[in-house]
């Protein structure tokens, strides 16, 4: 859709104008039902998909506009098409730009304000350009004629008068010219001196002196010669410099096929290019190269704007005089030159000129060109023709009136290309000469690589119908048997494969101790010692007895339960790596395990915090030590300390009986710190969130509402839209049996990464989830479950109350049972958290709905039948 909208934006643009300009844009009121986008290069397309995006006009309007000047629907799905394709080939963005940007580019410079020679006059400086670069869009929509650019260019300094030359000499003074003469020598003096009307300049002291029509040089010999009449040395050490100062004003009138004919006020040294370039330059029937200027209604010169197109040449840009006439007239022959060229324009052809001039003024083929014949779609007496012309007669032919000349692009096809790939030293594309064998073709690919699969090789040939067959052969019967070689054809593609591409990469993996453990490049004759070193040597721990090889098998008995899968090996190395069993070589995917040292340990460290005389880090010193045993070594219990709420917290590795000493990382250090630091995060939260010290007078009332939801600490939350469970990591731990029986049941055996907190006692009790009111409850003893919900506000209506729990300061969680149709909620202590979750949506199909009224229709019989077997 914004490619339509391009294209609409375009096209009404420029309907637009045409519906208020007046004649002077006539030449570009063309009838728009004539274009052909197909006749547009993709260039065109792109700059006009640049340039539309300086406009933007409601889809009404282009659609109304578009239709009103009869331009037909097949061409806006074309250039819709082409907009599409070009987007898809350079990765173009569609056009969204809805904004009033106001195309054309307007250059604010002013001339006047020039430092020395200025004008004596505003200029008409007519500022088309701007108006004039509004139609840039839509010639994209037509051929391109050949110098409209430089007429259609934005900057507005273009062919603008060098005020700051040299005075040229044969500069004919006029009335508001500035003279300046200056005096230097034995006498010394500046004037500045404008012409008058009557043409002359008023000397100070020396008196009146005419100077209309006449050259600078002129001028300056009549200066002196009035200078010296009146006792100045001239030449005898007093010297007189005459030059122009400020300019004055001419009208030119410009008149014919231009954008803006009419009358122009131009500095007195402007030039036919800059008059042309006040006026727009010529319309689209415009002739660029039959220009007349006309002084005294003599034709005085014929300007051919392609010499200075084409070779730069400014011969013909002579200076103009007031009341000189440029006429424009229409060209004559004009003809289209398009395709592979570098400038694909319409070119504007004089008498005599052959088509080699026209390929001469497009800058001559691109690289792709097809230069053997140009086609021309010619015009006839009644319709059109179409012809073919050859190279040699390029300098012959006399372009007509309508030729469309289309210059055609190479096609994709290589006469002469066979490809070699695989394991030869240059692969590639190379030339296929006359007599050409395959084993001259491997000879100019540098040979065989030494992995070269030589029992077999393969040819891809191109049939005559384009389809493809492969022909097979043995590379060293075509190497060593001339009877065997094969004569190549066009477009044969050999290949020779590398005996590695022929098998699984030959790979060993080393697991277990040591620092870089993985997969490595097998190499023959590899020992265990070689592996080891590449894996970065052992880990500190580790042994050099017992390493294990294990080895595929490739005669297994698939019929026997007990069969071998795997051989084991057994090999030892010291520690300076040197291996025991000399004999013993590695083969393709072997895989070596190193183990640890027997008893070798890694410290593992628990911490405890809270309500203990010590808190802080201790290290396992027994593999059976335990909590009774930790809380001795950190000095016992404080008098404030919460015992219902300790709480044990535990990384899952731990929880899953895992042994972090033993997980295969060159940073299990770094493992440890982030873990505790983590867990202590957690724990920080937890302690803001639940030591909330209320000293409020109602033990009912509520402590500074909390609606941030569950503590970090739960074992289960909500988010809105869906329910998940995160990892608990809390272990629920009594510690009361645990001190009364130290070594029992209860009393767990601690594991690295633990972190056991020994709150104060605590006073409140949070309620969140599915009530009205999230908030902090001061605990009062002996309040049930449901008060403490009151006092959150209630239940909300989402709530699901039968699946409400709490979870306990020690990390235990009790949930809600059902005793016949009621709820029965699990006692309350300090410290604890209810816990209210959403209710479930409810989703129902139709099918569950059919089956719900069916069920229910057909109970209500049942019922209706027994009351009437009542009744009787």
């Amino acid at each position: 859709m914004n490619s339509l909208k391009i294209y609409l934006t375009i096209l009404v643009t420029f309907l637009f104008f045409l519906a208020y300009t007046p004649a002077s844009a006539q030449g570009l009121s063309q009838n728009l039902s004539s274009i052909n986008v197909d006749d547009l290069s993709d260039q065109q397309i792109m700059q006009l998909m640049q340039k539309a995006q300086q406009m933007g006009l409601s889809d009404s309007q282009l659609i109304q506009l578009a239709q009103a000047k009869g331009v037909s629907d097949d061409q806006i799905k074309k250039l819709q098409a082409r907009v599409n394709d070009i987007r898809k080939k350079n990765g173009i963005t569609g056009n969204n730009n809805n904004g009033n940007n106001t195309p054309g580019n307007s250059n604010g410079s002013d001339t006047t304000k020039q430092s020395g020679r200025k004008l004596n006059f505003t200029p008409d400086t007519t500022n088309n350009q701007k108006q004039l670069n509004q139609f840039d869009v839509f010639d994209e929509l037509k051929p391109k004629i050949f110098g409209a650019d430089l007429f259609r260019n934005s900057n507005a300094n273009t062919f603008q008068p060098n005020l700051k030359l040299a005075t040229p000499v044969n500069y004919i003074v006029g009335p508001d010219d500035q003279i300046r003469i200056n005096v230097y020598g034995n006498s010394s003096v500046d004037w500045s001196l404008t012409v008058s009307p009557e043409g002359n300049i008023n000397i100070p002291g020396i008196g009146v002196l005419n100077v209309a029509g006449r050259t600078i040089e002129e001028v300056t010999s009549a200066v002196k010669s009035k200078l010296a009449a009146n006792n100045y040395a001239i030449g005898k050490g007093t010297n007189v410099k005459v030059s122009l100062g400020d300019i004055r004003s001419i009208n030119v009138i410009l008149q014919g096929q231009l954008m803006k004919p009419g009358t122009y006020t131009l500095p007195s040294l402007a030039t036919v290019f800059n008059a042309l370039y006040a006026a727009g330059g010529p319309n689209d029937v415009g002739s660029f190269r039959q220009i007349e200027v006309i002084r005294d209604n003599k034709v005085i010169r014929h300007v051919d704007l392609y010499d200075f197109l084409v070779k730069g040449s400014q011969k013909d840009n002579i200076s103009l005089r007031d009341q000189d006439v440029i006429r424009v007239p229409a060209y004559k022959v004009r003809v289209l030159l398009k395709g592979e060229v570098k400038i694909p324009a319409l070119f504007e052809v004089l008498p005599g000129e052959k088509l080699q001039d026209v390929l001469n003024f497009s800058g001559g083929f691109t690289d792709e060109a097809y230069t053997k014949r140009i086609k021309v779609d010619q015009v006839s007496d009644q319709q059109r023709r179409f012809a073919d012309v050859p190279e040699t007669d390029f300098d012959k032919y006399t372009p007509l009136r309508g030729d469309k000349f289309t210059v055609d692009k190479i096609i994709n096809r290589y006469e002469n290309r066979v490809q070699i790939t695989g394991a030869v030293f240059r692969p590639g594309i190379f030339e296929l000469k006359k007599g050409l064998t395959l084993s001259q073709l491997i000879k100019n690919a540098g040979g065989l690589k030494e992995d070269a699969f030589t029992a077999h090789g393969s040819i891809v040939r191109l049939n005559p119908d384009n389809t493809k067959q492969q022909l097979s052969f043995n590379v060293n019967d075509v190497l060593n048997q001339p009877s065997a070689d094969i004569p190549l054809q066009r477009e044969d593609s050999v290949l020779i494969a590398s005996i590695f591409d022929l098998r699984d990469k030959y790979m060993v993996t080393i697991k277990g101790e040591v620092r870089s453990p993985g997969d490595f490049a097998f190499a023959d004759s590899m020992k265990v010692t070689d592996l080891i070193i590449k894996a970065g040597g052992f880990k500190e721990g580790a042994t050099g007895k017992r390493i294990e090889v294990s080895r595929r098998v490739y005669d297994s008995d698939p019929t026997t339960a007990n069969t071998k899968v795997a051989q084991v090996f057994s090999v030892d190395v010291d520690p300076n790596l040197k291996t025991n069993d000399a004999n013993f070589t590695l083969r393709p995917y072997d895989i070596v395990s190193i183990y640890s040292l027997p008893g070798f340990e890694v410290q593992r460290v628990v911490k405890i915090e809270g309500e203990v005389l010590y808190p802080g880090y201790y290290t396992i010193q027994n593999k059976n030590e335990r909590i009774s045993d930790m809380i001795k070594r950190a000095g016992g219990l404080t008098k404030s300390a919460d015992i219902d709420g300790t709480s044990l917290r535990r990384d899952n590795a731990a929880v899953l009986g895992i042994d972090k000493s033993k997980i295969d990382t060159s940073e299990i250090n770094k493992e440890r710190a982030e873990n505790f630091q983590r867990l202590q995060n957690d724990y920080n939260t937890s302690a803001e969130d639940s030591n909330l010290n209320g000293t409020s007078g109602s033990g009912s009332g509520t402590i500074n509402g909390n609606n941030k939801g569950q503590a970090n600490n739960n074992a289960l939350s909500t988010k809105k839209d869906s329910i998940y469970q995160p990892r608990n990591n809390f272990i629920g731990i009594d510690l009361q049996k645990i001190l009364e029986n130290p070594g029992g049941t209860y009393d767990l055996i601690l594991e690295d990464a633990d972190v056991l907190r020994v709150p104060k006692l605590l006073q409140t009790v949070r309620v969140n989830g599915e009530v009205l009111y999230p908030s902090a409850v001061v605990y009062t003893k002996g309040k049930s479950f449901k008060e403490y919900v009151l006092n959150a506000g209630g239940f909300s209506p989402n709530a699901l109350k039968r699946g409400a729990y709490i979870v306990y300061p020690n990390g235990t969680v009790k949930g809600t049972r059902k005793i016949l149709f009621f709820n029965s909620h699990p006692s309350v202590k300090p410290g604890s958290e209810i816990y209210v979750p959403e209710k479930p949506e409810k989703k129902s199909n139709p099918q569950e709905l059919v089956a719900f009224t069916t069920g229910f229709a057909s109970l209500g019989a049942i019922i209706l039948g027994l009351i009437t077997l009542l009744k009787k």
